[in-house]
């Protein structure tokens, strides 16, 4: 017989078996879900917020060295490593320990950045990866080879959003100064025509997307100011490079980094880093924007010729994901518009049913909600029905896990991707800190 007890039993690691510990966290749990009234709500809460800290991380405080994994991939992404621990950041003044956790975060990422700036994953020690056959410069301690440019954005929103909370300058040495110089070089390497000479990728698949068209180089595009990718977040190859929502959150990074090179004496990679925004900025509003359903609207990928695709994809960077990266405001025209267009049958990548609606992913194929988009659309909006829709789909979708996952079925909840996927889990919890110092009253009525 399952009791109201037993279904809502902890399902984090015993505490001698978690990998990472934080006084403050531990503090911040008991003090949400003591406010929470919705007890599987407040459950959900409980094992999802310090799912990253509990079961990813491999952290040396001497060095400090914090390697992240991503989940069910013992392997770490820049990105997904950077989102995994970004809820705890503001938590970093009141426990040493995370101060500690984050500053190994930036430099290990330091780290495998200068193993090699167009890889996005990564391993703790030097090996071979599965995927060593793929036709690209691989070498030992680099598990995957993909060129994506939010990669790049994300690593220079970590540092940025630490050393703005803390003013520390700790983790910002020699190296870092020159993983930034080097991120700026490869910005303008693939802003360039002759991008392919500096990137190239190949894997004998059957998966379209998991591959690059004409010898490795990707689609062509026209130099226009925008920065190419080869692949989306999702991991999934780009229809057109110019990818809109990266070269977005590579603007508010660049501008935010710019600021605080100048703040550490750094004036000409500041000088650098503030010109390669503006031009990226100049190129999104000529190019990654236009009429679409009688009203104006951000695409998703445009190629610099006239090309334009209008879709999401759940994985942020992603059009909804726009005023949550800083680059507009909510209430943006055209943010509105496109908001409305992408949850709706105009995107192709939006499923719906008389219970459950989200955005989902080529990743994950046809009918597949990502819970990823149902937090990033509680986050984006003002409308307190939405923000509830959005918590009770997210209530009623986990399977009985008790976690997020990657993606679940419209008509099948039960069936769903990745049942320890560390991203999602630490986004969801912050969407409900989020709630909890925004919208406390919301979270009182779900």
């Amino acid at each position: 017989m399952v009791t109201a007890k037993s279904r809502y039993s902890n399902r984090r690691p015993p505490e001698s078996q978690r990998c990472f510990s934080s006084p403050r966290v531990e503090e911040l749990i008991r003090e949400i879900c003591g406010f929470l009234p919705n007890r599987e709500l407040a459950w959900l809460f409980e094992n999802c917020f310090p799912n990253t800290l509990d079961t990813t991380v491999f952290f040396d405080p001497d060095e400090p060295d914090s390697f992240i994994i991503t989940g069910d991939i013992l392997a770490m992404w820049l990105r997904d490593s950077s989102a995994q621990i970004w809820p705890y950041l503001p938590l970093v003044p009141e426990d040493p320990i995370l101060d500690r956790l984050f500053q190994g975060a930036i430099h290990r990422q330091v780290q495998c950045l200068l193993l090699d700036p167009y890889a996005n994953a990564f391993y703790q020690e030097a090996r071979e990866s599965p995927w060593h056959t793929d036709r690209t410069e691989m070498k030992p301690g680099i598990h995957e080879r993909k060129w994506e440019l939010d990669n790049l954005a994300y690593f220079l929103r970590l540092s940025h959003g630490y050393w703005q909370l803390t003013g520390s300058s700790a983790p910002f040495g020699d190296r870092w100064v020159q993983v930034v110089r080097l991120g700026c070089q490869v910005i303008v390497e693939q802003m360039s025509a002759t991008r392919s000479e500096y990137y190239h990728f190949q894997r004998l698949t059957d998966t379209p997307n998991e591959t690059l068209p004409l010898a490795g180089m990707g689609n062509p595009v026209r130099p226009c100011g925008l920065v190419a990718s080869a692949f989306r977040p999702s991991d999934d190859a780009c229809i057109f490079p110019y990818l809109i929502p990266s070269n977005a959150m590579l603007v508010v990074s660049l501008r935010n980094v710019g600021v605080m090179t100048e703040k550490l004496g750094f004036m000409d990679l500041a000088q650098e880093c503030r010109q390669l925004a503006q031009t990226i900025d100049t190129g999104i509003r000529e190019w990654g924007v236009g009429e679409h359903h009688d009203g104006a609207v951000f695409f998703y990928e445009v190629d610099g010729y006239g090309s334009r695709l209008f879709m999401d994809d759940a994985n942020i960077p992603s059009l909804l994901s726009l005023p949550y990266l800083g680059y507009v405001h909510g209430d943006d025209p055209v943010y509105q518009n496109t908001r409305s267009l992408l949850w709706s049958e105009a995107n192709p990548y939006f499923f719906k049913n008389e219970h459950y609606e989200g955005i989902g992913s080529p990743h994950t194929g046809l009918g597949y909600i990502w819970p990823m988009s149902l937090m990033m659309q509680a986050m984006t909006s003002d409308s307190d029905e939405e923000i509830r829709r959005a918590l009770r789909i997210l209530i009623a979708t986990h399977a009985g896990t008790g976690f997020m996952h990657e993606s679940f079925h419209r008509d099948t909840p039960e069936d769903f991707t990745r049942s320890w996927f560390g991203w999602a889990n630490s986004l969801f919890g912050e969407l409900i800190l989020h709630l909890y110092r925004r919208r406390p009253d919301i979270l009182q009525s779900v």
